[in-house]
């Protein structure tokens, strides 16, 4: 009998053993605003010495997975910036973990040397802007500015070796790059830069920028005003006010913005053109733009607890002005002889409206994360425009003629997607679709008769499903995914649908992560496929009048781009070191032809698809602090391997190119901030552009706060020297254009008052993004 219960006792402890064994440890981590909190060390240890398990960090959607192998053991969860926080690990379901702040230790992070701002975790490079001198950097488009490997001026923001990335501002992605100048920097946690963006993030997209801003303080009604004035060329003004009222769950928030900007925009242009004879054109350009803006936004959001929110939000942008005068002076030579001069004046006035819709739903049932939004786009662009054109030539008498035209785009999107996330195993699966519709109409006349009138329309459906996995082997981060995508064009011409230029695509792309931290180093290796689909612009069937010689136009024929990127990250106390390796196939380049045999004087200019492209982009970054002065350089390398079209045949276009930047901040007393910045860009080849002459900038800026920052002001020069034009040479088919841009040092001042200011709590993402930046 007492060989029986010992056989039985040690079932139980066996079974119970087995099931500890078995067991696996899961939650989900969120931040005090009740946003996933990703990326944070989720560490088993066992009792009673503290001794490493196993480990790994929590997924972009905060939750996390761990293999518990006894019941004498503790979840230790730690992430920079907040207080560490103990879980035993029963029940195995740890539901939602809030983490809090410590703002003893955000202070360490920008005092200790062996901690530094940037850092590889995940799939992203990520910067701490809370609690580091970035938060004077001034608005969200002047923070980028100043991260390793990204560029941001004008609206224009640029990923080394990525070009323009997809930005998401807490989740939420945006439309209009103005809205970073709508962001202060102060007001932001910290940016992730994602080199090569995982199957969730649509094959379009070769970067991604992902910002998150602090904690909402407060409730009640806040506002934040920022007055902003530029003078380069004229005065530039734009005064931009933000409101928010919050209480409970309930959140409203809302923003009006209005834009005043005189520039100019003038380059000397040498352009050969190969045809019947050697044409060459040596012109001066000289364009006066005047805008006016006017953009709101209403948001409402309502959060029903931690696990529940719903949202919805409201942009509206209009153009009242947007006058743009144009004055080219010209000189025709024929065959090194002279030909002719010509004058071309005139205008070019743009009309436009916009609205957008977003709603969303973000919620947890059980173990299931749900991330749901719905988009509606509507665009109206008119641009009228009248050139008047004077020709004398070399041994006749004066003619003159009117150009006059009207373009009309009319742009419709509706978008929805869904992503549900679920623990499984010792990892986080992930699975999305996506669905859009889109309809563009573009009409274009010619009074004259010169180039011929155009009715086109494009309607294209598009869906994608994808599934992501992400899971830990001991220190090594692995996320793997796949993505579908399927996308049906039809193309019409005055309502007729024409089965050639009529399109149907379906492609699967791959992408693997791997993460792993070797000692104080972090390593990231990944790997993705993606496509690019060309712009509705391209696609167009009719031409645009440029002048007499030279007119611009589309191509419904061309074939998406097929990319492969493979990029590899390291980060190591104040270093880090960035390479990516891109081919691609079918590269879409701008070419020049003979407009028709009847006229082979005139050339077209338009989009071809042409040779397999293969580019390597390094870039190394080094910023440490010391005492007041906190430099940061980085020095850019890109080495291509490009075939391009050039005036008798092929070339290859190897040459090299760098570029570095070196950015001085120095914490002054009384609360001074003063920046120094220098950069320069070397000669070399850029895809079918050779850089013949390299160019160099210095900025200079003072930010000063008072009032417990409640009232800031920051005076900034930029291109105080007027050295930033580089001369560019692009060889497209049989015409070969040197252009130089002339540029002007501008001085701008801003001023900034908030009371109360408050971040919306929004969390919606849009959907339909691909086919939002084609349109």
């Amino acid at each position: 009998m007492n060989t029986l219960k010992k056989t039985l006792l040690l079932l139980c402890y066996l079974t119970l053993s087995f099931g500890l064994s078995a067991q696996t440890v899961s939650g989900k981590l969120i931040d005090e605003n009740s946003q996933p909190l990703p990326y944070a060390n989720v560490v088993l240890l066992s009792l009673p010495d503290s001794t490493f398990v196993t480990g790994t960090i929590s997924g972009e959607d905060g939750s996390f997975t761990l293999g518990a192998t006894s019941g004498n053991q503790i979840v230790k969860i730690s992430s920079i910036g907040y207080k560490t926080v103990y879980k035993p690990t029963v029940p195995a379901n740890l539901g939602i973990v809030q983490l809090v702040s410590d703002a003893q230790q955000l202070g360490e992070v920008v005092v200790k040397a062996d901690l530094p701002k940037t850092r590889v975790k995940g799939d992203a490079m990520v910067t701490t802007v809370a609690g580091s001198i970035l938060e004077n950097a001034g608005t969200g488009e002047d923070l980028l500015n100043k991260l390793p490997g990204v560029s941001a001026d004008d609206g224009e923001v640029r990923v080394f070796g990525a070009g323009a990335p997809d930005i998401y501002i807490n989740g939420r992605k945006v439309r209009d790059n103005s809205e970073l100048n709508q962001l202060s920097s102060d007001n932001i946690k910290s940016v992730e830069v994602v080199n090569n963006p995982g199957s969730r993030y649509d094959a379009t997209v070769n970067a991604v920028i992902r910002i998150k801003t602090k904690k909402p303080q407060g409730e009640g009604f806040g506002f934040d005003n920022r007055f902003y004035t530029e003078y380069r060329y004229d005065w530039t003004v734009r005064d931009i006010f933000d409101f928010n009222y919050r209480t409970g769950g309930f959140d409203l928030s809302g923003m009006l913005s209005g834009n005043d900007r005189r520039s100019e925009n003038n380059k000397h242009i040498v352009q050969e053109t190969f045809l019947d004879h050697t044409w060459r054109q040596e012109s001066q350009l000289n364009d006066r733009v005047h805008t006016q803006n006017l953009s709101a936004m209403i948001s409402l959001n309502y959060q029903f607890n931690e696990n529940h929110s719903w949202g919805i939000r409201y942009n509206f942008d209009r153009s009242p002005k947007f006058h743009d005068e144009i004055n080219m002076q010209t000189n025709v030579a024929q065959d090194n002889m002279p030909y002719e001069k010509s004058s071309s004046i005139g205008w070019q006035n743009h009309d436009s409206s916009g609205h957008i819709l977003n709603t969303y739903y973000n919620g947890q049932v059980g173990e299931w994360h749900i991330d749901f939004n719905a988009d509606g786009i509507w665009q109206d662009n008119r641009i009228p425009q009248e050139m008047l054109e004077e020709i004398l030539p070399a041994d006749g008498e004066r003619t003159e003629q009117t150009v006059t035209s009207e373009s009309l785009d009319k742009n419709t999107l509706y978008a929805a997607k869904l992503v549900a996330e679920h623990p499984l195993g010792k990892g986080n699966f992930s699975l999305g679709g996506e669905y859009t519709y889109t309809n563009r109409l573009n009409n274009y006349r010619n009074i004259e008769g010169i180039l011929e009138d155009d009715e086109s329309r494009i309607r294209e459906n598009s869906f994608a499903l994808f599934a992501e996995y992400a899971f830990h082997i001991r220190q090594l981060q692995v996320r793997a995914g796949v993505r579908y995508e399927h996308l049906a064009s039809d193309y019409f011409e005055e309502d007729k649908r024409i089965d050639e230029q009529s399109r149907t695509y379906n492609n699967v792309f791959p992408s693997i992560s791997l993460s792993l931290p070797v000692g104080k180093a972090q390593l990231q290796l990944s790997y993705t496929g993606s496509i690019y689909h060309p712009s509705y612009w391209m696609l167009r069937s009719n031409a645009t009048y440029i002048n007499r010689y030279t007119y611009e136009g589309g191509n419904p024929l061309l074939r998406p781009s097929v990319i492969n990127r493979l990029s590899f990250n390291a980060s190591y106390k104040w270093l880090y070191f960035n390479t990516r390796y891109i081919h691609g196939r079918d590269a879409i380049l701008q070419l020049s032809q003979a407009y028709s045999e009847d006229d082979p004087t005139v050339s077209l200019f338009s989009f071809y698809n042409r040779y397999c492209s293969d580019k390597l982009y390094s870039s190394l970054t080094i910023a440490p602090t010391i005492g007041i002065w906190s430099p940061q350089l980085t020095l850019m390398l890109l080495q291509q391997w490009y075939k391009v079209d050039v005036p008798g045949g092929l070339a290859n276009f190897n040459n090299p190119m760098g570029s570095f930047s070196l950015r001085n901040h120095f914490s002054l007393s009384s609360g001074f901030g003063l920046d120094i910045d220098f950069g320069a860009d070397t000669q070399g080849d850029n895809e079918n552009t050779y850089v013949a002459e390299g160019c160099w900038y210095a900025n200079v800026g003072l930010y000063k706060s008072f009032f417990n920052e409640r009232l800031s002001i920051r005076l900034q020069a930029d291109d105080l020297f007027n050295s930033s034009a580089a001369k560019a040479v692009l060889y497209s088919g049989n015409r070969v254009m040197a252009v130089k841009q002339e540029v002007r040092r501008s001085i701008a001042l801003t001023l900034r008052y908030k009371f109360n200011a408050t971040k919306s709590k929004y969390k919606g993402t849009e959907a339909g993004d691909s086919q939002k930046s084609r349109m």
